[in-house]
């Protein structure tokens, strides 16, 4: 680690934490239903809103009203979204004519957006209209966002209110959040990302003249317009020349803006944040990974207050803030020290990786190795999955920390609202385990953890590694997983188990080689990303049911403090030992046997 790369880390981390308390103080007065500054002009819209959709803003909901209420709602949006793909091709606003979406691509992609997920099969400039772009993805953005911070402010309220059945109002919940907080946030950085040089226009797509003419090889077509085949029967290629380029063009900044608060991460075009018109400069790379992380570290404080106990948020916020900077130690050396087998290439090369700072491969040079590893850790430990680099490129142990940090479920900050309800789920078992080692019923800020809440944590923690690791097994053993995978060995598997951690934990990045964009991988990762979103709010609003509904319990002498370094350690170690154990064989057989076999051969 040099430096200046340490640096750079520390000026993120440390902008991070200094943000979290005034950002989390006022999510708290906005869920708690006290005055904040902008009531002035949202109160009224607050209220139209109610009004024109029937809310009773003051009726409270059983958490199975409530869950009833946000499964019908995102149903809404999945056909919402689908049925933009599929009619895009005869709506307005589509400059460039863009066909309509295959059925199975676009059943993929509602999935993934109304999911938080944001896994992308296709390529935003080349399929989707700007319609489908706004309408279907960018509302979704904001969302799916707002669903994830209204489950966590109802599980919260399971702590916070005793002998009662009801846990909020979702409808209320989905608006506040939205309106309060992700439209403020989104719009400003929206400005800023616009001022850097993020593309917001409604103009098509631009031909512009290049500086030099460019040859390509292009392949020669018969008078039936298929490909024309040599005696060994491979396409034959003709050189072709152009002066021209077709810039993709669009209203990317409103988007980019809430795919990063929102922890979304689909990109607008293709290569998503290593495009320079989603991303053009240093300045923009450090906002948006910021935002990336910023309402999700924000929340730990908004728990402390919300619960009344800000100590609680502060070790929410340091087990995670712990792991995540241990891991970025482990992909940003990786990456700075390289790829040892670049020692076998011509002198050329390898000065060229050396100057370079290290394995350059797949990234931008505007950023570096630091500032892409550094997102790659921030971007799979929130669920956004927007890229900066190609994480394929990465080294076999730099690839492997972003892979596995998904697989501890998302729960390293996580997606907004989803990540900590994810790290409280851990913290009841952590007690519960703390528990059964001192032979008293466990209890958490005031409430008994019992067999119920105990079953619904069982089922959270074990239905990612079930879609992760059941669809990987799946595709390797049917020749229409297989098929898709063209890179052989240990990193075909990784790219394979890289594809359904991502799916299977809500993130949406990628291992790039593995041709996803299939009926078989549509269908199975749409699969995994309904199963891990869904399956997992639905037990822990039960959880917050079965909570409410209990009385609070003083502190007592067998009270295990949840304050405490003693206590960050437990959840961090609890975090750990059940990723380690789901997911350790796997990784064995993928980037641990890569590296293994990268020294051997250096």
């Amino acid at each position: 680690m040099t430096g200046q790369g340490f640096f750079q880390i520390s000026v993120y981390v440390i902008t991070l934490l200094l943000l979290a308390k005034p950002l989390g103080n006022y999510m708290a007065r906005v869920y708690q239903d006290q005055s904040v500054g902008l009531n002035r002009w949202f109160a009224p819209v607050e209220k139209l809103l109610y009004r024109l959709s029937g809310v009773k803003a003051d009726a409270e909901m059983h958490w199975t009203q409530y869950a009833i209420a946000l499964l019908v709602f995102n149903l809404a949006g999945f056909f919402a979204v689908y049925a933009l793909q599929r009619l895009q091709d005869i709506l307005p606003l589509n400059p460039q004519s863009l066909v309509a979406i295959s059925p199975d691509s676009a059943f993929n992609t509602a999935v993934s957006f109304v999911s938080n997920t944001n896994w992308q099969g296709y390529s935003g400039e080349v399929a989707m209209s700007y319609l489908t772009q706004m309408l279907g993805l960018t509302v979704q953005n904001f969302l799916s966002a707002a669903t994830g911070m209204a489950v966590l402010v109802a599980f919260i309220r399971g702590f916070t209110r005793r002998n009662t059945n009801t846990i909020g109002n979702f409808w209320v919940d989905m608006t506040r959040s939205t309106l309060y907080i992700l439209m403020p946030l989104s719009l400003v950085l929206a400005l800023v990302l616009v001022g850097q040089g993020v593309v917001q226009t409604f103009k098509p797509y631009q031909t512009v003249s290049l500086q030099e003419s460019i040859n390509y090889q292009t392949p020669k077509l018969d008078v039936d317009g298929q490909a024309v085949l040599d005696s060994e029967g491979k396409p034959v290629t003709l050189t072709a020349f152009t002066k021209e380029q077709t810039l993709a063009l669009g209203p990317a900044a409103s988007q980019i803006a809430i795919k990063q608060l929102g922890t979304n991460g689909g990109g607008f075009f293709n290569v998503n944040s290593a495009h320079p018109f989603e991303n053009p400069t240093p300045l923009s790379n450090f906002l948006e990974m910021l935002a990336i992380l910023l309402i999700p570290a924000a929340l730990c404080y908004t728990f402390g207050a919300m619960v009344g106990d800000i100590r609680q948020g502060w070790v929410m916020l340091a087990s995670m803030t712990l792991v995540l900077v241990a891991l970025i130690f482990v992909t940003v050396p990786a990456e700075q020290h390289g790829n040892p087998l670049l020692s076998s290439l011509d002198v050329t090369q390898t000065v060229s990786d050396t100057l370079s700072g290290g394995n350059m491969e797949g990234k931008e040079t505007r950023f570096g190795v630091v500032n892409s590893g550094l997102w790659a850790i921030v971007t799979t430990a929130a669920s956004n999955g927007s890229v900066n680099a190609m994480h394929d490129s990465f080294t076999p142990l730099g690839g492997l920390a972003p892979m596995w940090l998904m697989q501890l479920g998302e729960v390293i900050f996580g997606g907004v609202g989803s990540g900590l309800y994810g790290m409280i789920i851990y913290a009841l078992v952590a007690v519960f385990v703390a528990g059964l080692m001192i032979g008293r019923t466990p209890e958490y800020l005031g409430k008994k953890i019992e067999a119920y809440e105990v079953k619904m944590a069982a089922v959270i923690l074990l239905i990612p590694p079930l879609m992760v690791l059941g669809g990987t097994a799946i595709a390797l053993m049917l020749d229409v997983g297989k098929s898709s995978i063209f890179n052989p060995g240990a990193h075909g598997f990784s790219e394979v188990l890289y594809a359904f951690s991502s799916a299977g934990n809500n993130n949406g990045s990628a291992f790039a080689g593995i041709s996803a964009n299939v009926p078989f991988y549509n269908f199975m990762l749409g699969l995994a990303m309904l199963f891990s979103r869904y399956w997992l709010i639905i037990p822990v609003l039960a959880i917050a049911g079965s909570l409410a509904a209990k009385k609070t319990i003083p502190v007592g002498p067998g009270t295990l403090s949840t304050h405490t370094p003693l206590f960050v350690m437990l959840l961090i170690g609890t975090v750990l030992l059940v990723g380690a154990l789901t997911f350790v064989p796997a990784l064995a057989l993928g980037p641990v046997v890569e590296n293994i076999q990268m020294i051997n051969h250096s």
